[in-house]
């Protein structure tokens, strides 16, 4: 199973993809033009690793606190994925995994299962 998380909360737009004891990461500038080309970016990641949409099996997305526009536009493109490709997504705070000792982009999917975390559910987090 091949997994992927994306976080545009903060002041880089972060990548990083899971595939069995291997990770992979990228960041980009957070700026208007990446987010208006944010599927481009996930593809352009995706295939620097000879993979496609189609190998990935689950996406991680985190839904704040942070940058109103990184979250509305990385939901956005997370459901579309979803809508297009059937790949299930999971929507993420850290504020989720508080008391947890060890929380990083790494683990993510075990306390997304640990914690049951619902699948395909959207409830945005952004900063006022």
């Amino acid at each position: 199973m091949i997994k992927l998380i994306i976080d545009a909360t903060k002041d880089k737009i972060f990548f990083m993809i899971i595939n069995n004891n291997n990770y992979y990461n990228i960041s980009h500038e957070n700026s208007k033009n990446n987010y208006e080309k944010l599927i481009l970016l996930i593809n352009e990641f995706l295939k620097s690793k000879n993979l496609d949409l189609s190998k990935i099996s689950e996406i991680y997305v985190h839904r704040g606190p942070g940058s109103f526009a990184g979250i509305r536009n990385s939901l956005s493109v997370v459901k579309a994925i979803h809508m297009v490709k059937k790949i299930d997504y999971y929507c993420f705070s850290f504020g989720d995994f508080e008391g947890k000792s060890t929380v990083n982009y790494e683990n993510i999917p075990n306390l997304c299962t640990t914690l049951k975390i619902k699948k395909n559910l959207i409830k945005p987090i952004y900063l006022s």
